[in-house]
């Protein structure tokens, strides 16, 4: 994107310049969301396509699509904690910088050709974003003047298009070279990229507003001790459990996966039960977080299926799609580009179409959108059972067939993603109002570890039955969440 710099008497964060009329931190901030996510995506593209590839890790598709989809939740699950560093360890600019250096790092060793290497990798891209996640967009949101300055929404629009440009490109440049040349050079790409977006921060770093050097609230030295004290005891245990399992021979795959899939669903469950259980909270925020339950369960069925998109969908093109359009063939990860390019050209619709409906006193309710993404995800995996038809009858599903799903489920995520994210911030007891968004993470992590583990329990998830039953599942719980909108509605109180 190029830069359009003009003087801003201002002054913001320290500087004379602008970016499109924001903050010209807001450059450096995109910039570095633009190269973590293309990195990230580039990746991500690759991973089920290189579990399964006989020149790669040659595994089965239900491990394959287990190993993905524990990857992402640990991402989802590690932004909560990562949050946490920012605010009570290193602050969100010392953070950001480290995540970035972890990341590149782990994008480095899945650049080693060795197995024994590549689960190492995945873990420090995991933990680098996870720290990264959180304190990025903290950072965007302290370029401006409160959250009534009228640039913020905006600034975080065009914060948010980095993300989309940089998942956009990442699979035709990564997926190409690491399909098509080597896996592991398409991984050291993605280092490379992540590496960009390191320099071009610590360069930029003089446009950010100085509260990202702060911590929040730093840990006390008796905190600080006890906290590296009950970390390192866990750490011990866990090195002493895999290393007995290693040595005794009984060691396997799931001892990792399955207490990390278990892990993330337990967790959610207990985050909100606390919530929930603390006395503290008034009955009204009692009420609003009865009714975030609703919201917190359904788009963990939205997310169990949409994040498919980059494992059941990819494996299923990779062995049973004509991946070519009029007679020209493109590698399968490319497919991984149809839904930030589908993004960037729908959301300035969706925003447009609703301000007219509220215009005219007729946009529909939060929870009518919530029951809408639902609906519509389910459809797209009704829309599923036609190419897994006509691979089951031995022919070459078209490639139309995987681009139609993923336009289902991108206007289910215009739907309902951005509500949310608003709704979560809206209903957050004010005692947990820096949490909240983790916890709306959480129902990522919990939507990615349920599709986990039924990889791991050896379900076929390309299957027409498991399709058809969890395309039914999200169609029923939309149908639900809609049924019981006026309850929903009473909970939420004063939130629309």
């Amino acid at each position: 994107m190029a830069s359009s710099l003009t003087k801003d008497s201002a002054g913001t964060a320290g500087s004379e310049k602008t970016f499109f009329g924001h903050p010209r931190g807001l450059a450096t901030l995109f910039m570095t969301e633009m190269w973590e996510r293309f990195s990230y995506y580039g990746m991500r593209a690759l991973l089920p396509l290189y579990l399964i590839a006989p020149n790669g890790l040659h595994m089965n598709p239900a491990t394959a699509t287990a190993i993905y989809s524990v990857y992402l939740s640990l991402v989802y699950l590690l932004a909560m904690p990562g949050g946490w560093f920012g605010d009570r360890v290193w602050g969100p600019r010392k953070t950001v910088a480290i995540a970035g250096g972890v990341i590149m790092l782990g994008h480095l060793v899945l650049a080693l050709p060795s197995e024994g290497t590549f689960f190492a990798g995945l873990g420090l891209v995991a933990i680098g974003s996870g720290l990264l996640k959180s304190n990025i967009s903290t950072m965007v949101g302290h370029l401006y003047d409160g959250p009534d300055d009228p640039r913020r929404d905006g600034g975080f629009t065009i914060f948010y298009m980095g993300i989309n440009v940089g998942a956009f490109a990442a699979p035709l440049v990564i997926g190409t070279v690491g399909e098509n040349v080597n896996w592991h050079l398409g991984f050291a790409l993605a280092a490379l990229g992540m590496g960009l977006g390191v320099a071009q921060f610590l360069l930029g770093t003089r446009h950010l507003n100085e509260r990202s050097l702060v911590v929040p609230k730093p840990l006390s030295a008796d905190e600080r001790a006890s906290t590296l004290r009950k970390s390192m005891i866990w750490l011990g245990i866990a090195a002493v459990f895999y290393i007995g399992t290693v040595v005794t021979g009984v060691y396997t795959l799931n001892w990792l996966l399955v207490p990390i899939t278990v892990a993330g669903l337990v967790i959610p469950v207990m985050v909100l039960a606390r919530i929930k259980r603390d006395k503290e909270l008034s009955e009204t925020e009692q009420k609003k977080m009865s009714g975030y339950i609703w919201f917190f369960v359904a788009a963990a069925i939205f997310w169990m299926i949409y994040d498919q998109g980059g494992s059941t969908l990819a494996i299923f093109a990779d062995s049973s799609a004509e991946n070519s359009v009029l007679g020209w063939a493109f590698p399968v990860s490319w497919y991984q580009s149809v839904n930030p390019i589908l993004i960037m050209a729908l959301a300035p619709v969706f925003a447009a179409f609703w301000l007219a409906l509220n215009r005219r006193g007729k946009e529909p309710s939060t929870v009518v959108k919530f029951s809408s993404g639902l609906v519509l995800v389910g459809a797209s995996f009704f829309l599923f059972l036609a190419p897994l038809t006509i691979a089951g009858d031995g022919h070459k599903a078209a490639a139309m067939w995987l681009v139609a799903i993923y336009f289902v489920q991108t206007v289910g995520e215009l739907t309902l993603s951005p509500v949310g994210l608003s709704v979560t911030t809206k209903m957050a007891p004010a005692k947990y109002a820096s949490q909240m968004m983790g916890v709306w993470f959480l129902a990522v992590t919990a939507g990615d570890c349920t599709t986990g583990l039924l990889s791991i329990a050896g379900v076929d998830l390309n299957g027409t039955g498991i399709v058809a039953l969890q395309a039914a599942l999200a169609v029923a719980a939309g149908l639900a969440v809609f049924m019981y909108r006026g309850k929903v509605k009473a909970l939420m109180g004063d939130v629309r």
